[in-house]
């Protein structure tokens, strides 16, 4: 059934794996504690490179490690006493051990931040409600934690142009990123994405390409440009440099562990664009777990969809395995994929944790993000306006347990899709004098 479900993956594959450089330059390069490839579906390795898709089955790679030398109180130790970035937790990432003296944005770290005026809001008890606010990074969104992991493959394996396919944020990220390690970027978007995004990718100086279409048009045309001379030299951080790219995601799982003081949430609503940044989260849980940094409990895992891009809530709800691609229509573009690679891995998941896929539509969207702008000062994008308003629909179904720890993702700043909430405006205009300050109701 998992070969079947992914078979879209085959054609990629092939060209990626013809690409991949000769195993013993892939094993030669230094990327700590990194031990291989290993399929997701039937377990097949291969070493080390730039290779994304099983050559047995076409099921997704992801990065194999050897933890075997880490030491529980030692490795704690070392990471409380690491830099205040994602680099804190390089013994636990594909990266070499001076990581953190080369040139990067160094990422993460970000607040999360005890909602106690949402929990009011929302009916949760005190104390139990927290956001994990990544719009305090580099350039405001989580996408620079997974561009940092994916330079660091780039540089071992010696690419020279840093690429993506992005609906917005990470077109962005990779922008910034290749401009502050000396990279060639060429980036390809949308060509209907929110200015404040097309700005923000170009002012880096890279390239910025439109493609005529939705985001799943522009992973295809990425796929073909792979697998064309044109493409050689270029690191495709969300398609050839995938497995390396999407373990950045883990460090959001760390730093919410950690600023929980060692503890695993109880239950974590996250947004679902590919559907990686959740897999990742829930793999860097249970890899915490299995070193002893935190107590094994149960936790469940929720995810969030707009109700116009909603492959794998609509999956979930009808019991399925297999998700049904949708042609997006919402204001949430930066989760607008329409056929999300890991949306089986998130029903498996939110099935395993016994947590659940919801979405919500654009309506509450808008009125969830004015909430925690309202509540907490955080002024979340659309992809935050997502997690929140799924939230507040679980609680009042009854999913959510009001009494638990509970961390809502915000994954990026809402400077970047202001025309969501464009009728905010000013509550009055009045002429500069107390007489029209109290005509106005002001007092």
């Amino acid at each position: 059934m998992r070969k079947m479900r992914r078979k879209g993956l085959a054609s990629m594959a092939v060209q990626t794996v013809a690409s991949t450089t000769d195993s013993a330059a892939a094993n030669s390069v230094d990327l700590g504690p990194a031990a291989a490839l290993s399929c997701r579906e039937c377990g097949h390795r291969v070493p080390l490179g730039p290779v994304f898709a099983c050559e047995e089955c076409f099921g997704p790679l992801e990065i194999a490690y050897d933890f075997s030398a880490h030491d529980t109180e030692e490795l704690r130790k070392r990471i409380e006493a690491g830099p205040a970035n994602i680099w804190r937790y390089a013994p636990l990432l594909p990266v070499p051990a001076d990581v953190a003296t080369k040139p990067n944005l160094n990422p993460g770290w970000t607040k999360l931040v005890q909602a106690d005026n949402l929990a009011r809001e929302l009916g949760v008890d005190a104390g139990k409600l927290f956001v994990k606010d990544d719009s305090g990074n580099p350039t405001h969104s989580f996408k620079d934690r997974v561009v940092a992991q994916a330079i660091e493959a780039a540089r071992a394996f010696g690419f020279t142009t840093l690429s993506c396919s992005s609906t917005g944020n990470l077109a962005g990220a990779v922008g910034a990123a290749a401009a502050r390690a000396g990279f060639r970027s060429c980036v390809f978007i949308p060509h209907d994405l929110e200015q404040g995004k097309v700005v923000m990718a170009a002012v880096y100086g890279g390239e910025l390409v439109g493609i005529e279409g939705n985001y799943d048009d522009v992973n295809r045309f990425c796929s073909e440009l792979i697998g064309d001379p044109a493409g050689e030299g270029w690191g495709f951080v969300n398609v050839n440099l995938r497995p390396y790219y999407a373990e950045g995601s883990k460090t959001l799982a760390y730093e919410i562990c950690e600023q929980l003081g060692w503890r695993l949430p109880d239950q974590l609503v996250i947004p679902i664009a590919s559907g990686s940044q959740l897999t990742k989260i829930d793999k860097g849980l249970r890899e915490l777990i299995g070193l002893g940094l935190v107590e094994d409990r149960p936790y469940k895992i929720f995810g969030a969809q707009a109700e116009g891009c909603s492959p794998v809530s609509t999956a979930y709800k009808a019991g399925h395995d297999v998700v049904r691609p949708q042609k997006p229509d919402t204001i949430a573009k930066s989760l607008a994929i329409g056929n999300p690679a890991d949306g089986p891995y998130v029903l498996d998941i939110a099935r395993r944790t016994g947590g659940a896929v919801e979405d919500v539509d654009d309506g509450r969207i808008v009125e969830a993000i004015k909430l925690l702008a309202r509540t907490e000062g955080i002024f979340a994008e659309t992809a935050g306006g997502v997690t929140v308003g799924v939230t507040r629909k679980l609680l009042e179904s009854g999913a959510l347990d009001p009494s638990l720890t509970t961390v809502v993702l915000n994954t990026g700043d809402g400077l970047k899709t202001l025309d969501a909430v464009a009728g905010t405006g000013l509550t009055a205009t009045i002429r500069p004098s107390l007489e029209s300050f109290r005509e106005a109701g002001l007092v």
